[in-house]
């Protein structure tokens, strides 16, 4: 009776958990204000269009020749679709409910290792709180969610003996690969463990075994096995081994570290930069604390902490790993919950859904109101204005808003978006000087041969394009400031 009375507790405390994260993430709007959404959004409808993936830069005119892997080609359908069907709507709602599902996820993998319902809340909360609002929602979600479902399996089979919980993983890959290219961390976590627990048995063949180390229970040509269905799972797709290219591209890449906040090492000013690392410090010492301890979860978050304070968008990785080892420290007996069954989910997820769509209005999370939220960030009225004077291109635009303006000013080709991966360092750096007015923004060829330049007023160049004689000022507000050629002339 008393476990019902918790149950009567439980359900409404974990519902309030994910109703709260979801109306904060409808007020915050961050699916339809981030610079990213907009591209990912044109890119979907491009594949459902042209029922292929794109291999080139399209709807880029700087970099239309240049090779281009659509790695996240599953969530831009998902988008492309999400507002043809429902607008703008959809797309908020999409960003919400994968909001939503990395709290349910990092939840859910926390209260199967630890068994414990009230700590694998409030360390659900603590970890999300730590990275999950530092970027919009984007793909990258997914791979939160995957990361949590990879790690749960991990550390459970590793800790009952379980071989065969792995083998879901190759069918985790599969999905993985085809909606994030991060999936590279779900499969050097996979790789980490096989190796810690082939290099145990090594040693324990040899007699040179640890006694102050955990033993390797899992048998070692399964855990091989595992590891190349895993690797073979993420060829299948039809991007076959393109992304690891990707992968490759982005480890020779140092401009794009300068100058991307998200991409810059963490600087500890914000609370949830303490939250990371109190969390990094919290998983060591609950490894550390035991009376054996495990080398695969000290190896992974060494890593893990390394990757993460190098760069503040990867975050996640430590607050995720460390939440998991904390959470898979040993239960005092007595002290488990009785696990959610489907029915106590499903009663969770229709009201969640319930509050949400009850709460929407509140929050101004309507048609009207991603409407004002888009106007406030984006070159709207700018756009407009182009299109009732009908100026001649080519475009010429700064970084952030190349992503919005291939989606609404799709017959002009942008001269730069938010595809790092497409546009390389040489790209990068030339569009970032000439919009910060450097010199060199006289002799930048792209912006020579533009008809039309739309920039973010608040920029260095947007200023200095006043007095260029090579252009006149059409049109400027607080957001805006458009040029055109003077000798450029109207279709």
């Amino acid at each position: 009776m008393s476990s019902l009375r918790q149950r009567w507790v439980q359900i409404p405390a974990l519902t309030a958990l994910l109703a709260g994260i979801g109306i904060y993430s409808l007020k915050l709007k961050f699916a339809v204000t981030d610079f990213d959404t907009w591209w990912h959004l044109k890119v979907g409808d491009w594949i459902v269009e042209n029922s292929a993936l794109p291999h080139t830069g399209i709807l880029s005119r700087t970099a239309a020749d240049r090779p281009w892997v659509a790695y996240s080609w599953g969530y831009e359908v998902l988008l492309s679709r999400a507002y043809a069907w429902f607008g703008l709507i959809g797309i908020g709602v999409v960003g919400t409910v994968l909001t939503v599902g990395v709290m349910f996820s990092t939840y859910w993998m926390l209260r199967r290792l630890s068994g414990r319902f009230w700590l694998s809340c409030v360390l659900a909360g603590i970890s999300c709180f730590a990275f999950l609002f530092t970027v919009a929602p984007r793909p990258v979600f997914f791979s939160y969610i995957l990361y949590c479902v990879t790690l749960a399996l991990l550390l459970e089979a590793q800790r009952t003996g379980r071989i065969q919980l792995l083998y879901w993983l190759p069918l985790v890959f599969v999905i993985w690969a085809n909606l994030h290219i991060q999936f590279v961390y779900g499969l050097f976590t996979l790789a980490l463990f096989v190796a810690v627990h082939l290099l145990q048995q090594i040693l324990s063949r040899f007699g040179l075994a640890l006694d102050s180390l955990s033993p390797s229970r899992l048998h070692a040509k399964l855990l091989i096995a595992i590891l190349g269905a895993s690797f073979v799972a993420t060829l299948v797709g039809p991007n076959t081994y393109h992304p690891y290219l990707v992968v490759l591209a982005y480890t020779k890449a140092k401009f794009a570290y300068k100058i991307i906040i998200e991409l810059q090492p963490l600087p500890f000013r914000t609370l949830n930069n303490f939250m990371e690392l109190l969390l990094a410090a919290a998983g060591f010492y609950a490894v550390g604390w035991r009376k054996k301890l495990d080398p695969f979860q000290i190896a992974l978050l060494v890593v893990a902490s390394v990757v993460s304070f190098r760069t503040m968008r990867d975050a996640w990785f430590i607050s995720l790993s460390a939440a998991a080892c904390i959470a898979n420290f040993p239960a005092p007996e007595g002290t488990t919950h009785l696990s959610d069954s489907w029915r106590e989910l499903a009663v969770v997820t229709v009201t969640v859904a319930l509050l949400l769509f009850l709460a929407a209005p509140l929050t101004n999370f309507t048609t009207r109101g991603l409407d004002r939220a888009i106007s406030a960030d984006y070159p709207v009225n700018a756009i407009n204005f182009l299109r009732r004077n009908s100026f001649s291109g080519p475009l010429y635009n700064n970084l952030n808003w190349g992503g919005f303006l291939m989606w609404y000013l799709p017959e002009l080709p942008v001269a730069i978006d938010g595809r790092n991966d497409l546009y390389g360092d040489d790209l990068d750096s030339l569009f970032y000087y000439s919009e910060s007015a450097y010199p060199s923004y006289k002799t930048d060829p792209y912006l020579n041969e533009s008809g039309i330049v739309i920039l973010q007023s608040k920029l260095p160049l947007a200023k200095v394009l006043t007095i260029d004689p090579r252009f006149r000022l059409v049109y400027r507000d607080e957001i805006t400031t458009v040029f055109t050629r003077n000798d450029a002339v109207m279709r």
